[in-house]
């Protein structure tokens, strides 16, 4: 029997001890090779370390990436009898929390670490609202370090409270929060042997029960062209098939569909997948459809049954800005959807939001680095958006630099920043 899979993003800011709790969690659940550990050993010893330092096992990468080698996610694969795992690893620095965005756009839950000595700081407040910005669904709060607050509820208990609080009014519909000991492994993968004021599960065991849906085929079906297939061989005289990955939903021979944005309605008369005819095709799988009528589609264009997404020139989105470069108001900009790419205006930076009281400020300065805000966009051909909320797929997009192609801002359409409970805007 194949076992779940959990995609879950670890955050934390620098020396909280993010790269000790993804070594002893890999460690403690039997996920590190052999070999892995005695070179991490060999080094440990050479430094004058009587145990393993089990942030070795993620340091290298980082130490590379902070020296301008590579800047990207990290990303582990592990797995215990009860389910799979692939887990994100983002940097610390405040610099990089724009790589979150990367970890978390895919993942299902998120580990925000915080130091127990330090409590709640701004980093931990920017993670938790990249976390509500791109709908991670489930978020755990790891406490560590209270072994050198001498494993203190009252400790855990202050810092949680407050967590809780500011992510509840971000709109996260799940927060657990574990304390715990990445050095000595008190609640990671074996339970506390100093807190036995705390009853709920160790973080392993939560990784392993919290409830995750990968079911894509519940949603309207999404199928962004990425390739017209024309082989004009004399096997396959008149075949002309188009070809991407399923983003959401089912197709099925015999399903009525429209192309976007032309607007055309077809039916579909054949699949193929993996080179081979089926009746059915469903989310995620990379398929070739072929259509009853000579519909003019090409890249970019999306295959969508009903409901469908809004076509629209118009885009106002919540964004979250990754370039050193701001962005303003009147610049102009490509905006990636899917496989389309199509020229765009930044019309209006609406504001942005101030992480430590989550309140609207003016964007009437743009938006500079690891920014979070709301802008809106004026396109020169329509896209077909759903949004954000209901497909993650067709309701995210990136702007990039026209001039060097290098990327600007992370997208997604439709609806506030955050789910509010109410509006909060500054005087």
């Amino acid at each position: 029997m194949t076992t779940a899979l959990l995609r879950f993003a670890t955050a934390g800011s620098v020396d909280d001890g993010k790269s000790t709790l993804v070594g002893r969690l890999l460690h403690d659940s039997r996920s590190v090779l052999a070999d892995q550990l005695e070179a991490v050993e060999r080094v440990s010893l050479g430094r004058g370390r009587t145990a393993p330092d089990l942030a070795l096992l993620t340091d290298g990468l980082r130490a590379e990436r902070e020296q301008g080698i590579t800047i990207d996610v990290a990303y582990r694969y592990f797995a215990t009898p009860r389910r799979r795992f692939i887990l994100a690893d983002t940097p610390g620095h405040v610099q990089y929390t724009r790589n979150m965005v990367t970890g978390a756009s895919t993942a299902d839950l998120a580990v925000v670490l915080v130091d127990a000595r330090k409590g709640i700081v701004e980093q931990t407040r920017r993670h938790a609202a990249v976390a509500a910005l791109l709908r991670v669904p489930h978020v755990v709060l790891a406490v560590n370090k209270m072994d050198l607050v001498c494993y203190a509820e009252p400790v855990f208990a202050t810092t949680a409270e407050e967590f809780i609080a500011y992510a509840t009014d971000l709109g996260i519909p799940d927060i657990t929060a574990i304390p715990l000991s990445a050095l000595t492994g008190d609640n990671v993968v074996e339970p506390a042997t100093h807190m036995d004021w705390y009853d709920g599960p160790t973080l392993l065991k939560h990784l392993e029960t919290v409830p995750v849906s990968h079911d894509l085929t519940t949603r309207p079906a999404r199928l962004p062209v990425q390739y017209v297939i024309r082989p004009q061989s004399a096997e396959h005289p008149d075949y002309r098939g188009y070809a991407g990955q399923l983003a959401s939903g089912t197709l099925r021979i015999g399903d009525s569909v429209t192309v976007l944005p032309s607007g055309r309605t077809t039916t579909i008369t054949g699949i193929d997948a993996l080179g081979e005819p089926v009746d059915t095709a469903r989310a995620p799988q990379s398929v070739t459809v072929l259509l009853a009528d000579d519909v003019d589609v090409s890249r970019g264009d999306l295959i969508a049954a009903h409901p469908l997404p809004a076509l629209t020139r118009d885009v106002e989105a919540a964004v979250c800005h990754l370039n050193e470069r701001p962005l303003r108001a009147g610049d102009k900009v490509l905006l990636k959807h899917t496989t389309r790419t199509v020229r765009a205006l930044v019309r209006e930076v609406s504001h942005r939001i101030d992480t430590d009281t989550l309140e609207q400020r003016s964007g009437a300065d743009g938006l500079n680095v690891n920014d979070i805000g709301r802008v809106v966009l004026r396109t020169a051909e329509p896209l077909a958006l759903d949004s954000y909320t209901d497909n993650r797929h067709t309701g995210s997009f990136l702007l990039i630099d026209p001039a060097d192609g290098t990327t600007l801002t992370a997208g997604m359409a439709g609806g506030r920043c955050f789910p509010f409970r109410g509006d909060r805007t500054d005087a």
